[in-house]
């Protein structure tokens, strides 16, 4: 065993408080995922026979890993970062890695996999495979916990794969739906893509660096700041293709709405946990990505793009699951482009809120007509009008740079912030404009600017906890931009802008043949998924010759 210099040793004739804090702390992580793990070894013929019970057992278990991974962030306050080598070589092995990022991450996934597996309990009974699926469930929790938690990149992509595997049984667990099968065989392919180039990144790690160990190898990143290798943008490209693929990217994001035949709670298990896994490749592998910005803004890029494309598509469904479904593909490009931008803070920030609101849309949207009738939302929405969207606008503008001035916050030394503050700003826009669409709106508008106000420095608040919750985990990344660089962020700038005035116009283009064909073609996704369909029938179901 090795553990980090960083961490207080062990001596063995003057035992401490906080120098046994380090080991409760690696055992409580450690037993977190292996306790859940446990309920698989249970035969199949008495999962078949006691399905309920064991349901209820994988619960209890579930709450159980929560509360260890409690202990395991209380030790790390207490005692520091952890990593600590169990086996193997520096190529290959089993270690942990504890910091407070894996932390964070540690705490949400136990805390999703308990509430998920405390719904199923009821969500299934009766079902004659209710044992079946809490082991899946079981399977799939316990290898994110183990992705989370590794400590070098052989362990981190044996754990991506076998998260992508388990999930794939969750999502074929009804062998009957045709088109849960058909999103599956989809999902395999552009799993099997990332898995790919997380292994090749790997080798091309261990090539260069001598080292899989993320301790080291961070270590050895941080050396290459100033005269970054030719070499490691290779390996940083191969882990944004990856992070890409994962977090269904366009084009590879048709998969993700498709899979709504699924049982519930694997649906809010997917699209709460395991669609994060792209964003936290990045964040996890940040200090070495970040020697490539060339590659952190294509990751930019694109996931602006996703984001603009989804939500485009996210106004014209009418089925609740597919709503959000497309609103994850959104999600996940927004917290993409703030990972291109190096808001690595703030893109974990976004997984925590993101995974949270997400896992109780999907468990209650069984529920959602009764929660909309006695939900109050603004009604008779008049014609956009562009002097009065220039107005609000420019008031939301101007509440954002005032109270991020407040926090201490200059745009101009940080224009990634820029491009995200531009982007909440457009938010409280629309906000505020539909306040100003009701019958009273001086009263609205006014309760509204003070609801803004506080939404606003409840983000700046946020922001600032995460970057000192974070700070020993994540690289400070801000380079200089180029005129280039410049010039896509102000093209980012301008797509969601396009977004905040197709949509606040839309009452007044309901009416137009133009607006009919162009909703008809994104309430099909644009086409992408059939294209994908047809592509995906072909490979894996070839003609006869």
């Amino acid at each position: 065993m090795h553990w980090n210099e960083s961490i207080i040793q062990t001596n063995c004739e003057q035992m401490s408080l906080p120098s046994i804090t380090p080991f409760v702390s690696a055992s409580a992580a450690l037993l977190a995922p292996l306790i859940l793990l446990s309920i698989c070894l249970v035969p199949a013929d008495t999962a078949r026979r006691h399905g309920r019970t064991l349901a209820r057992w994988t619960a209890r278990l579930a709450g159980f890993s929560f509360l260890l991974s409690l202990i395991a962030t209380a030790c790390l306050v207490i005692a520091g970062p952890v990593h600590l080598r169990l086996f193997g070589q520096a190529a290959i092995g089993l270690s942990l890695h504890l910091d407070s990022l894996s932390s964070v991450m540690l705490i949400l996934v136990a805390f999703l996999g308990a509430v998920v597996t405390r719904f199923s309990v009821n969500y299934l009974d009766g079902d004659p495979r209710h044992g079946r699926f809490a082991q899946g469930l079981a399977a799939t929790v316990s290898c994110v916990l183990l992705l989370v938690l590794s400590g070098n990149l052989a362990q981190f992509a044996l754990a991506w794969i076998a998260t992508s595997l388990t999930l794939h049984k969750l999502l074929t667990f009804y062998p009957e739906r045709r088109e849960a099968i058909a999103a599956a065989r989809k999902k395999f392919l552009v799993s099997r893509l990332a898995e790919i180039c997380v292994v090749l990144a790997a080798f091309l790690v261990w090539r260069k660096f001598g080292t899989l160990e993320f301790d080291q190898l961070f270590t050895l990143a941080s050396s290459l700041t100033q005269n970054p290798s030719p070499g490691v943008g290779w390996i940083s490209l191969l882990l944004v293709i990856a992070a890409l693929l994962k977090s269904a990217q366009f084009p590879f994001h048709s998969w993700l709405p498709e899979t709504l035949e699924a049982p519930t709670p694997v649906s809010a298990l997917m699209h709460a946990g395991i669609i994060n896994a792209g964003g936290f490749l990045i964040v996890r592998l940040s200090p070495l990505i970040t020697l490539a910005p060339w590659a952190l803004n294509l990751l930019a890029v694109v996931g602006a793009f996703s984001a603009v494309f989804a939500s485009l598509i996210m106004m014209t469904q009418t089925s609740i699951k597919r709503s959000l479904a497309w609103s994850t593909v959104s999600q996940m490009g927004f917290m993409m482009l703030q990972c291109g931008l190096g808001a690595f803070s703030l893109a974990v920030l976004h997984i925590v809120a993101h995974s949270l609101y997400k896992s109780y849309a999907f468990l209650s949207s069984g529920s959602i007509l009764a929660i909309a009738k006695a939900a109050w939302t603004p009604s008779g929405k008049p014609e956009s009008h562009p002097a009065l969207l220039a107005f609000i606008l420019s008031v939301a503008i101007s509440l954002t740079l005032t109270v991020g001035h407040f926090f201490g916050v200059h745009f101009t030394t940080d224009p990634g912030l820029l491009v995200l503050a531009s982007v909440f700003m457009m938010a409280l826009a629309f906000m505020l404009w539909n306040l100003w669409s009701t019958r009273f709106p001086s009263r609205l508008a006014t309760w509204g600017i003070l609801a803004a106000t506080l939404i606003a420095c409840t983000w700046f608040t946020a922001h600032h906890a995460a970057l000192f919750v974070l700070s020993d985990a994540l690289p400070a990344y801000s380079p200089t931009r180029n005129p280039a660089e410049l010039a896509v962020m102000v093209g980012i700038v301008a797509l969601f802008m396009a977004v905040l005035l197709f949509q606040a116009g839309l009452p007044s283009l309901a009416h137009r043949p133009a607006f009919r064909r162009l909703y008809v073609h994104a309430a099909n996704g644009f086409y992408v998924g059939t294209l994908a369909h047809r592509f995906t029938r072909r490979l894996l179901q070839p003609r006869a010759s």
